[in-house]
């Protein structure tokens, strides 16, 4: 390993390994006796759902860097290789943690709290006979029963489909060894079939192990030596040349049908199989020993989802929080008018997403609207805006900036993307190479004094309501001049590429938020090393880009006090001696997803708050087009900063504090009343809590300047 190698991998942690370490403090609150079981439940399904996408998107990308020989190391001083090697053991591991938790932990507490998740020989007479009737009726007309032999080749199994492989003997003699049985399960299938029960519990039993129970039925002729379910990962990357818009979506949709059949990855097989049956599934998807993982347990957890959303036991879950609805001020007669007298921000899912769907469909309904443009990542057919959207096309100028390539939204953004363009909507696929992740909607309307105004939303999510009751994000209402007037600019950089000099007071990816970013950083720098007070504050959900590290471990050197809230993956390692030791960073993993994005400088005291779709990711600053809006008006942002900020910084209840090698400590462990920033604001919105309940953030305080300027961290 080179020098410069070694530099980094002391300056930097690698994205993979980040992302692991994130995972699994989302599986330790699956482990918390003080979270609800079934909400218990439901994070342990989402660490299987995570861990789907890192295998098939990221352990996909380092196989293939490995296979075409790259070995040019990361940022982190690690080659492809090396990456590998660091994480295929953390995998294995954290699966036998998962499997862990199920079996000892949430299996026996479900079952002493009337939810069962039953086997065969555990289900009554009663219960056997409403299963058979069940698969009879539902399951068997779609199944297909294949034996592999020299007329029936191995299937083409789908990603991620459930299946069943079985070890066949014919009874008739002259047949000589086992053979090998495949039945793919459809998706359309419930992963938990429902047992009706006399005695009030709410009992389950996994549809693997029904179909296992009825194949006999399928294999007549067969003696069955053994059977076992699995499933296959495969790499699910997207690869095309983007040309223009009409081609792009064809060659998106093309795609689509290449990644169910990519090169296999991962194949999970419950470990009762049968060692041979084992070996033939390997050998067919070309595998490694360390791409095998034997499950103790259902394959697949993250169908664990639909025990949570089918058990209706409220008491096992979180309790129903209904969200701050929005006001108009008192001299408004709708929004328009209250929007001329200031802006409104609102922080979901505290706050109501209503006004936000409210503000799409007022331009619908509304007659002096004329003109809607939106951008659009992900949302839904049944969506209220995508409802508006269809309606105002009847009348209006209706443009809409369609991002094809969110990832596995892909399917469904093509089919609405076609439904809004059927419907008279014009229909834009953003610049050629970059995703269009900015969240914008822009009004123009003809307002009753005679001037034509624009009137925007700017968003740190997407625009699905479904989301909004369980993500956590910033929305800004504003009919401000500058900012409308920079919105517009947007729009036109995206159905045009016209580029404009200045889009000030917005910060655009990937045109000036990057360098702006860092020179913003620089401009604290120099604030604390002229002896001024100098603070950044920090809340997004990763931080990847190597430059902007850089350029926080120089303010950090020169006395800058840095707090980061970072939920996920985070290559900065903080409290290294003379290098990072004024940073600190913390992730809060909860009830709600954290992913707002919020930044605040004190710049000696003016205070510049800025929110926005980014993350400090290389993806973020150089291949989408990303918005960052500040925070004008003087009450929010006192609100962003002593109410929100304030309330994350103060968390102890659910943050962990990162340490100098990465891993994390829970703040509660050392709290005597720990200080929950959800539970508080949820609490806040509903009128039981005040804003004086929150600790507040210390004023920063004049930093004794360095002899010496800061000299760069790397070599």
């Amino acid at each position: 390993m080179t020098t410069v190698q070694i530099r980094r991998k002391k300056l930097f942690i690698g994205r993979d390994a980040s992302w692991l370490s994130f995972n699994r403090r989302v599986l330790e609150e699956a482990e918390d006796a003080s979270n609800p079981l079934l909400e218990r439940v439901k994070f342990l399904a989402i660490t299987a759902s995570n861990l789907d996408e890192f295998v098939e998107i990221r352990l996909a990308g380092i196989y293939q860097r490995i296979e075409d020989s790259y070995k040019e190391p990361g940022f982190d001083g690690l080659t492809p290789q090396e990456t590998l090697e660091a994480v295929a053991d953390d995998v294995q591991a954290f699966v036998a943690q998962q499997y862990r938790c199920w079996n000892e932990q949430l299996l026996p507490q479900l079952s002493a709290n009337g939810v069962r998740v039953l086997r065969w020989q555990d289900l009554t007479d009663e219960g056997r006979g409403h299963a058979t009737t069940f698969y009879q009726r539902e399951v068997d007309p779609l199944l297909t029963p294949i034996t592999i032999d020299p007329a029936h080749p191995f299937p083409r199994v789908l990603n991620k489909a459930l299946c069943l492989a079985l070890l066949l003997r014919r009874k008739r003699k002259g047949f000589s060894g086992p053979v090998l049985g495949v039945v793919t399960i459809p998706r359309t299938l419930p992963r938990l079939v429902p047992i009706p029960s006399d005695s009030g519990t709410a009992d389950f039993l996994f549809l693997h192990d029904l179909v296992e129970r009825n194949a006999a039925g399928m294999y007549r002729g067969y003696e069955i030596l053994s059977a076992a379910a699995f499933r296959v990962t495969r790499n699910s990357n997207l690869y095309f040349q983007e040309e223009e818009a009409r081609s792009l979506l064809e060659s998106v949709r093309t795609e689509l049908h290449n990644r169910r059949k990519g090169d296999a990855v991962r194949l999970e097989i419950e470990q009762t199989a049968d060692p041979e049956v084992i070996d033939r599934l390997r050998v067919n998807f070309e595998l490694e020993e360390f791409q095998i993982f034997r499950t103790a347990g259902p394959v697949n957890l993250s169908r664990l989802m639909n025990l949570y959303s089918d058990t209706p036991r409220p008491d096992l879950k979180f309790p129903h929080f209904t969200p701050r609805a929005l006001h108009l001020a008192r001299h408004a007669t709708d929004l328009f008018e209250d929007l001329r007298h200031r802006d409104i921000m609102l922080h979901h899912p505290f706050d109501s997403y209503d006004p936000v769907v409210g503000f799409i469909e007022a331009g619908a309904l509304d007659p002096n609207v004329v003109t809607i443009k939106q951008t659009l990542y992900r949302t839904s057919v049944d969506s209220p805006m995508f409802q508006s959207l269809t309606r105002a096309a009847q009348t209006k100028e209706v443009t809409v900036v369609v991002e094809l390539m969110a990832r596995f939204d892909e399917a469904s953004n093509i089919r609405w993307a076609r439904d809004l363009e059927d419907a008279g909507v014009q229909i834009f696929y953003g610049i050629v190479g970059l995703k269009t992740h900015c969240k914008l909607a822009m009004l123009v309307r003809h307002d009753p004094d005679g001037v034509t105004r624009r009137y925007c939303h700017l968003g740190t999510g997407n625009y699905n309501p479904n989301t909004a009751r369980f993500y956590t994000d910033i929305s800004l209402l504003t009919s401000d001049p500058e900012i409308t007037a920079s919105v517009h600019s947007v729009f036109n950089y995206l159905t045009a590429h016209s580029e404009s000099d200045d889009y000030c007071p917005l910060l655009v990816a990937p045109l000036t938020l990057a360098e702006t970013l860092i020179r913003t950083i620089h401009r604290e720098a120099e604030h604390a090393a002229a002896g001024k007070p100098a603070c950044i504050i920090a809340k997004m959900n990763s931080l990847l880009e190597h430059g902007v590290i850089e350029a926080l471990y120089e303010a950090s050197q020169a006395g800058v006090q840095i707090d980061l809230i970072v939920r996920g993956i985070c290559s900065l390692r903080p409290g290294m001696k003379r290098i990072s030791e004024n940073i600190r960073v913390r992730s809060i993993v909860g009830r709600f997803l954290e992913h707002s994005r919020i930044f605040y400088f004190y710049n000696d005291g003016k205070e510049d708050i800025l929110c926005g779709s980014a993350d400090w990711m290389p993806r973020n600053l150089f291949e989408r087009c990303e918005v960052v809006f500040p925070v004008k008006d003087p009450l929010l942002k006192a609100r962003l900063r002593h109410e929100i900020l304030a309330a994350y910084l103060a968390d102890t209840a659910t943050s962990r504090l990162m340490q100098p090698d990465g891993t994390y400590v829970r703040l509660r462990d050392g709290a005597p009343q720990p200080f929950h920033a959800q539970q508080f604001l949820m609490r806040l919105a509903e009128g039981k809590e005040s804003i004086e309940g929150i600790p507040k953030i210390a004023t920063p305080q004049p930093h004794k300047p360095r002899r010496r300027a800061p000299k760069p961290v790397l070599v």
